[in-house]
């Protein structure tokens, strides 16, 4: 039948038939110089004078060159029966012994398929351990635990990333049901009641479509991480910047912040929306964990290849070992859910915009509190990477 598919040979049976292969191939090579060689030795008359006979030991008067002739065949013959028969019985053994051999050598890899099998969300603490020889297998088993201890850790951020944002959007639905059912249920509740619910529940719906919001470009930027941009347009990091400053002037100028910037030309090529919101998230965040009459300081630039914006600001101590923290969703100054404003996404959202566009993102710490970021990105003059 033509769509008939033939079974693929196992990796154990081609590697014993390799071995077996190069085994016979080998030991036929072996026969045959042995039968050369046998053949081109066994030429005792050569040096005798033409016409000359030997006696056998039976009595026989025999041509030397014919007595040759016969003592050549019979050794070849002779050797290639038993050379022949020799090289069948080591080609058995051979093949036998290559057969168990890879079978013991490929034991780790069934252990690998056996324990990948096993594996499932409630038992992603499983390991191979492996604990023989120090060579490909154990390189290969090391590799596959530290997978899983990758894959674990990811599926443990995931089970944390959503009990974090259902909390964080359960408060301000919680917020929102509560006063609408204590007005609802107060028979003398008069317009201005009515007014104070609606703009309750109105600063709770704002946070919840925020949150929403950040969700929803943190998965976008996240789904572009290692692929072409789905939109690519020039554009230029201190536009953006000012823009997200303007936005932010009259909260700067509520908490009397003292602000310098350097906005130079800062030309980069990526998804205009996903870059305008990586400045604001670094503005708004310098803003808001900022203090009354504190610092901030902005700047934009480029050397050609690679464009970069540095936005710090001072405000509450952080301790730079705690700043690895700081990238993880739904974290605030280092804590998970502290109540404070914000959705804890900004710093998450600005590194995986970078990574969406080839940059890297690195935040210090300040001596007497405060962060400065800084943002790099491949310039608009650099070619793109394919």
């Amino acid at each position: 039948m033509s769509g008939r598919r033939w079974p693929r040979p196992t990796l154990r049976l081609r590697l014993t038939l390799l071995n077996g292969v190069l085994l016979v191939g080998a030991g036929a090579i072996l026969v045959l110089l042995a039968w050369l060689l046998v053949r081109d030795a066994l030429r005792p008359t050569d040096e005798l004078l033409p016409g000359t006979t030997v006696v056998l030991a039976d009595g026989r008067t025999l041509d030397a060159g014919q007595w040759q002739r016969q003592l050549v065949d019979g050794a070849s013959r002779e050797l290639l029966v038993k050379g022949l028969a020799a090289l069948l019985a080591i080609s058995v053994v051979g093949v036998a012994g290559a057969y168990a051999v890879a079978g013991r050598a490929l034991r780790p890899l069934h252990q690998v398929t056996a324990t990948a099998r096993r594996l499932g969300e409630a038992t992603l603490d499983q390991r191979i351990g492996w604990s023989g020889a120090d060579d490909e297998v154990a390189e290969l088993a090391e590799t596959f635990d530290a997978m899983l201890d990758r894959i674990a850790a990811a599926f443990e951020a995931q089970k944390r990333f959503v009990a974090n944002a259902s909390h964080e959007l359960r408060t301000p639905l919680a917020v929102m049901r509560t006063e609408i059912d204590v007005t609802l249920s107060d028979d003398e509740a008069d317009i201005g009641e009515y007014r104070r619910m609606a703009t309750v529940v109105r600063e709770a719906s704002e946070r919840a479509n925020g949150l929403v919001d950040a969700l929803l470009v943190l998965a976008r930027s996240e789904a572009q991480t290692g692929r072409r941009l789905a939109r690519r347009a020039e554009c230029d990091l201190a536009v953006g910047t000012a823009n997200a400053l303007s936005a932010m002037s009259r909260e700067v100028e509520r908490i009397g912040l003292r602000v310098h910037t350097s906005l130079r030309p800062a030309p980069v090529v990526g998804d205009p929306g996903l870059l305008d919101r990586l400045a604001g998230n670094l503005v708004e965040n310098a803003v808001r964990y900022n203090h009354l009459q504190g610092r901030l300081w902005v700047r934009t630039g480029t050397d050609g290849r690679r464009s970069w914006l540095v936005v710090g600001n001072t405000g509450f101590e952080v301790a730079q070992a705690d700043v690895p923290g700081l990238f993880e969703p739904f974290r605030r100054g280092g804590q998970e859910r502290t109540g404070a404003r914000g959705s804890g996404l900004g710093l998450s959202i600005v590194r995986a915009v970078c990574d969406a566009h080839g940059g890297t993102v690195k935040v210090v710490a300040q001596p007497g509190g405060g962060l400065e970021v800084t943002v790099t990105l491949p310039s608009a003059d650099t070619p793109a990477a394919t």
